[in-house]
């Protein structure tokens, strides 16, 4: 135990401030100026979002996450059922039911076909709804899991066990294991950027791109294709660049006088994000302004400069990853398709949904393939769990729509070191086991850690006694081996 932190811990702001006339400013400003620069100090550590090689070879520098936050219906996008649509509104069988738990269902159920059309596409003969037009252009691209599967069916458990390891807050977020061990190619951007969309955050709240255990510089940095794209970051009125620049050799002196003395990891930190601001000031204005972009780019992916969407910020995520940040994550806000009225129904707000999205998405696996960096960017789309083959009509509501499903749904990835073009796993005739190639959250992150470089069984962080990890602390976890190109 490092007794002089705790102690440091203990003190009050008065006995701090009483103790620091006594250090002296002429002091700590003699070992700032004897330390002047603190990542290139040989005395001190690098930062520590530095570029770091992978421990394996792989292909991917970049992971962009489009989190369909709130669970699409996968038989109304991928999973076509027809058995589900020959018995539509006709009672569950009761050997589907039996044990089960639900979010809202109640009684027995009718089961409900999708009153979408679906057809086959591309040399994969992948099955797509009509809700997503320009998806098919891009089925030869991707591979498509039909066999997700999870132990979660509330919302934000769901999340925080899908992209933190863990159903409870607490612990570190998948774009966090990545800066942390991979650090990030531009030092001047953060290393894991967060967009948001839909109109609201996402279930799980911001504990989904925390940092949790590991040291806070690995966060997710939420920014805003609208308007300032990171609150407070810029000088208040009256502060010029030259005099900001002077407070934070200031600050710097007073932080790495603390650091040298009680050895906290969290002040090497806080030196690292006041500097990482200062820098994004200047850079982070440019890289999120898509006018600068041209015409035909912008009309390709449905964005509009200077609004917040989904479009703006599938056209960001390039331009991040394309600027070297490591891990983008896009929370789209607005799935929860339960049927209870019609801002929240298969008919209505279910085709809104597929409207913002499509075309999007296909513009992001398009634009990244043109420039070359499909190769080195893994994309991922899907959402917490899937829904149910029937209808919820919670309270008797006449609007279509469907509860929380743990037992099966689907997702989609692409980029480097993935399989093109695959269907892979299959459910049974309602859509609601897996029957072939199950893939659970588990086997996700390991799969996607993986093609990042890492093991995931030896990615760790040493925390409370134990080696903490994102594919949690068994072994149940496995490399999805099918999916690999």
């Amino acid at each position: 135990m490092n007794f002089h932190l705790q102690h440091a811990r203990a003190l009050t702001r008065r006995e701090f401030v009483s103790n620091s006339g006594k250090l002296g400013l002429g002091a700590i400003a003699l070992r700032g100026l004897m330390n002047q620069g603190f990542a290139s100090s040989d005395s001190q550590p690098a930062s520590a979002l530095a570029p770091k090689a992978a421990p394996f070879p792989s292909k991917i520098k970049s992971v962009i996450y489009l989190s369909m936050s709130g669970a699409p219906p996968q038989h109304d996008l991928f999973d076509w059922k027809p058995e589900v649509v020959k018995h539509t509104m006709q009672d569950c069988p009761a050997e589907f039911l039996k044990g089960q738990t639900f979010a809202f269902i109640k009684g027995t159920p009718k089961l409900l076909g999708t009153p979408y059309k679906f057809a086959q596409h591309g040399q994969s003969g992948a099955w797509v709804s009509e809700m997503l037009p320009h998806f098919t252009k891009i089925v030869d691209d991707v591979a498509i899991i039909r066999s997700m599967n999870t132990n979660q069916f509330n919302h934000a458990p769901a999340e925080l066990f899908l992209y933190t390891g863990n159903m409870l807050s607490g612990s570190a977020s998948m774009g966090s294991w990545a800066t942390y061990g991979l650090g990030s190619e531009n030092q001047d951007l953060p290393g894991f950027v967060v967009l948001l969309s839909g109109g609201s955050d996402p279930t799980g709240g911001k504990s989904l791109w925390g940092s949790g255990f590991l040291p806070s510089v690995y966060q997710g940095v939420q920014c805003r294709a609208a308007g300032e794209p990171i609150l407070y970051a810029n000088n208040p009125d009256g502060m010029s660049r030259e005099t900001r620049r002077r407070s934070l050799d200031t600050l710097k002196a007073l932080n790495e006088a603390e650091e040298a003395q009680y050895g906290d990891p969290e002040t090497v930190t806080r030196i690292a994000q006041y500097e990482l601001a200062y820098r994004m000031q200047m850079a982070v204005p440019e890289v999120m302004d898509i006018a600068r972009e041209k015409p035909e780019i912008i009309d390709m992916y449905g964005a509009k400069p200077g609004q917040a969407s989904f479009a703006n910020n599938c056209l960001l995520a390039r331009r991040l990853v394309e600027k070297g940040v490591r891990f983008v994550q896009l929370f789209d806000w607005g799935w929860d398709i339960h049927g209870t009225g019609g801002g929240d129904d298969l008919m209505n707000a279910f085709p809104k949904k597929c409207q913002q999205i499509d075309q999007a998405s296909v513009a992001l696996v398009q634009d990244l393939k043109q420039r070359g960096l499909l190769d080195s960017t893994l994309v991922i789309w899907g959402g917490e769990f899937g829904r149910t083959p029937m209808n919820e009509a919670r309270g008797g509501s006449t609007y279509l729509g469907r509860d929380h499903h743990p037992h099966a749904f689907t997702m989609w990835m692409t980029g480097g070191g993935v399989k093109p073009g695959l269907n892979f796993g299959a459910t049974d005739d309602l859509g609601y086991f897996v029957t072939e190639n199950k893939v659970t959250v588990r086997d996700l992150q390991a799969t996607i850690l993986h093609l990042m470089g890492f093991d995931p069984y030896k990615l760790s962080y040493r925390y409370q006694g134990l080696n903490q990890r994102l594919i949690g602390p068994t072994n149940e976890g496995q490399i999805v081996k099918g999916i690999l190109a």
